[in-house]
């Protein structure tokens, strides 16, 4: 395990995607993923993917924002959210949980979190779930459910887990059309704050993995070599691990 320190804390119960009943333990780490309903697509231009970017980063605490559009609209025309830096660090010290690395894909989505309060992971991903719903279906017109079922989690239980799973996020962009061999380069995914300048900062604690890499590079190659499946449990969405 990575450090699950507070043995005797209360957990949340949640599923995973076979049914089995799993517990969310504060200060454990965990693969949170989901897809659209009916595995159809959940992002179709590119203000739903900057959306959807603005509340995976900023939702992290109970922070709340009164307009979102403004912020969305400065990143998709100079590639910044402009968020005072004083709302930021308020929103570093009172944060639920930390997110460790993210990608999203058209129909789905995959994040590293760190439960840092109790039912953190569970405050977060409802905040994110419901407002991107709302958002969506407002903008589209629909009705109903978004997203299949809840959120799924899994525990991650070591480190070398943690790491070939962090590869695996990274290398999904590598389906999407355009984007083989250059994932490296997606800016809805974290790859590149791996192994360039970390865009985001206090925001994405990605430090538990780089910083057991000598050189940026070196995660790299890594991921260009790790030991998962290209492939998925198209039913589970989790990669399969062949050399851990």
């Amino acid at each position: 395990m990575l450090g699950c320190w507070m043995l005797d804390t209360r957990c949340l119960t949640f599923y995973n995607t076979s049914m089995r009943k799993i517990k969310i333990i504060q200060g454990e780490y965990y693969h949170i993923f989901n897809r659209g309903n009916d595995k159809k697509n959940i992002f179709f231009d590119e203000r739903d993917w900057v959306r959807f970017l603005f509340l995976v980063l900023y939702f992290q605490s109970p922070v709340s924002f009164d307009n979102l559009s403004r912020p969305v609209s400065s990143f998709v025309k100079h590639r910044v959210f402009n968020i005072n830096n004083q709302i930021i660090e308020k929103m570093v010290a009172s944060r639920y949980v930390e997110l460790v690395s993210f990608a999203f894909i058209p129909n789905h989505f995959h994040l590293i979190v760190h439960e840092k309060k109790e039912n953190g992971i569970s405050q977060y991903m409802q905040r994110i779930l419901n407002a991107y719903t709302k958002y969506f279906n407002a903008k589209y017109k629909k009705t109903g459910h978004l997203f299949q079922g809840p959120f799924k989690a899994v525990h991650i239980e070591s480190n070398e887990q943690l790491l070939h799973l962090s590869a695996y996020i990274h290398r999904n962009p590598r389906e999407i059309d355009g984007w083989k061999n250059r994932e490296h380069f997606y800016p809805f995914s974290s790859y590149q704050d791996y192994f360039q300048k970390n865009r985001w900062n206090k925001l994405l604690k990605n430090q538990i993995i780089i910083d057991q890499f000598s050189l940026s590079e070196d995660y790299k190659k890594f991921t260009d070599t790790s030991g998962t499946k290209k492939e998925t449990d198209d039913e589970n969405m989790t990669p399969v691990f062949l050399d851990l």
